[in-house]
């Protein structure tokens, strides 16, 4: 069987080709492997590139089942031209190849080797514009995601995150934390911890981006438990960059309530980020507040004393801590 699928892959005509190729999806893990080392990967590569779609769906399902949980396979593909080729489809008409592109290009980019690449190819813009286009709107909701895990496992290599500071992708991700759907929000606002935690130039892009520091305290008020901890650990690389320029603009966002809140019933390393934050707020007296802001800043620095007479938040009482958050948050 797996010398008749090789056979029809490398000289079949069409049909013939069509069905070893969707033989290949049935063939166990190690089978796959092994045919993968026969040259049936640039014959599939070029049933990719066609103008076939039936022909591009089935390669593409090959290929992924070749590239599932082998290194050495996802190289391979790379090197025979698969990317560029990839890529190609990706920005095609047809959904549904679209989608199945970006979940291929997401398993290539899970090997470290193949990252450069993928990047030299122009694969962040093609990427960026996807999420900024309509086309998010009408890609699945998984697609969307695998585009964020891709830029993810990008942005893992240093020198690939400045292209995504250029192309937009930091107003990019604060744009997707301000959607209302969960999943979307934690991939962005993980990325984008990761951006600012590896590159000053990141740091102050988002820092600077119109609506950020709004985004982000909403993320620390308003998202799941993850959200919350990737949020308000960019707020505190934010305001360590510049506690001057920085830490009045946060209070003015009303963060004061939420990082209470976080460093009571977060996770642990959101509380411990949450305590900094707090502490690096304080005596903030220069920040052109309003009369209720001036009022809660007060109300803080009281909360605060407070606090480092007992130690930590966690050793205050549930009632006082409920009644402090309540007269933050009026």
């Amino acid at each position: 069987m797996e010398e008749m699928v090789v056979e029809a892959l490398l000289f079949g005509d069409r049909q013939a080709q069509l069905l070893a190729a969707r033989q290949l999806a049935q063939f166990s893990s190690k089978q796959r492997h092994k045919i993968a080392e026969k040259g049936i990967v640039p014959p599939l590569i070029l049933m990719m590139s066609t103008n076939d779609c039936e022909v591009i769906e089935v390669a593409l399902f090959a290929l992924l089942s070749i590239a599932f949980c082998s290194e050495r396979n996802k190289i391979h593909i790379a090197k025979s031209g698969g990317i560029t080729v990839l890529l190609d489809v990706i920005q095609c008409e047809n959904k549904l190849l679209v989608e199945l592109g970006v979940a291929f290009l997401l398993t290539l980019s899970s090997c470290g080797s193949n990252k450069m690449e993928i990047a030299s190819f122009g694969a962040i813009p093609i990427l960026l514009e996807l999420l900024n286009s309509q086309s998010y709107n009408n890609m699945s909701f998984q697609a969307n995601l695998d585009i964020l895990s891709t830029l993810h496992n990008l942005s893992t290599c240093n020198q690939l995150i400045p292209s995504i500071v250029s192309y937009g992708g930091i107003a990019t991700l604060i744009r997707l934390i301000n959607l209302t759907s969960e999943l979307v929000m934690e991939k962005a606002v993980a990325l984008l911890e990761n951006l600012v935690s590896s590159s000053r130039v990141a740091l102050e892009e988002a820092a600077r981006t119109e609506g950020a520091i709004q985004c982000l305290v909403e993320a620390m008020e308003e998202g799941s438990r993850q959200c919350k901890e990737h949020a308000v650990a960019i707020l505190l690389l934010i305001c360590e960059s510049c506690r001057e320029r920085y830490r009045g603009m946060i209070l003015r966002e009303g963060a004061m309530a939420a990082l209470l809140q976080l460093s009571v019933d977060g996770t642990r390393r959101a509380r411990d980020k949450a305590k900094r934050l707090l502490f690096l707020l304080r005596d903030c007296s220069n920040c052109g507040q309003t009369t209720k802001q001036t009022k809660n800043i007060v109300l803080f620095e009281q909360i605060m004393r407070q606090i480092e007479q007992v130690g930590e938040p966690e050793g205050m009482s549930v009632a006082l801590l409920e009644e402090m958050i309540s007269k933050l948050r009026t």
